[in-house]
């Protein structure tokens, strides 16, 4: 069996579905780069586009009737906090779909398939083509079992939070100011490493790093976040 072929295959039982469809499965996970070096016409872009919207609507649902206790702005709160592409990603990452996205040479070899775009953009869809194959409750089902549990993590207060947010709010607060960031990167192109420095009012609070701009900011929100809070309730950080 051709590899290409072997990794469509594998995406069924990865998933715990059984696509009708094969062609929605292949499309799925064919990375424009792929597609091009191939001479192929189709793509997982526009299924990305749909998957986007199924995904947003099982959340949206998930939260608004797991939570009737919480009002529309933490509704929101949450709902960007499960969707967004580090959480894609993450998720794509635990379920190996990094393996059997059909990529190009080019992309292959710059670490594609470990960058949270391509790894987000793929789960989704994979979403829209699980919505166009059999239907809404599938989709449903799936999502549902992939992200409600991220989804209870948050409520409780564990797992990623947007701390650069939070952070924002407890600055603007406590402090009348806004933080503010600075960011290096180091590394070749394909495994680049971020470090991103906070302050707020002049004062460094807190720094980090991450594969990505976005991540090492949050990194160091996250600290910035947590001395000020210490701070702010009389404590010694």
């Amino acid at each position: 069996m051709p590899p290409a072929v072997a990794q469509l295959d594998a995406l069924d039982r990865t998933l715990g579905v059984r696509f009708h469809d094969a062609g929605l499965r292949a499309a799925a996970l064919t990375h424009r780069s792929f597609a091009f070096e191939e001479g192929l016409t189709v793509t997982n872009e526009r299924l990305e586009f749909l998957g986007d919207s199924v995904l947003g609507l099982v959340v949206t649902d998930m939260a608004y009737t797991s939570y009737p206790d919480l009002p529309e702005g933490q509704l929101a709160k949450l709902r960007a906090a499960i969707v967004n592409m580090q959480a894609l990603a993450d998720v794509a990452r635990g379920l190996g779909i990094g393996d059997l996205i059909l990529l190009g040479k080019g992309e292959e070899q710059s670490g594609g398939r470990d960058k949270a775009s391509i790894l987000a953009d793929a789960l989704e869809a994979i979403f829209g083509a699980v919505y166009l194959d059999d239907g809404l409750d599938r989709a449903r089902a799936l999502i549902e079992r992939l992200f409600r549990p991220r989804m209870e993590a948050y409520v409780r207060g564990e797992g990623d939070r947007d701390f650069k947010t939070i952070l924002q709010e407890l600055a603007s607060q406590r402090l009348r100011s806004l933080p503010s960031y600075e960011v290096a990167e180091d590394g070749p192109d394909h495994q680049k490493e971020f470090t991103a420095v906070v302050s707020v009012a002049g004062e460094e609070l807190g720094a980090g790093t991450g594969r990505t701009k976005k991540e090492a900011e949050q990194h160091a929100a996250r600290e910035a976040y947590e001395r000020l809070r210490v701070r702010s309730a009389g404590e010694t950080p």
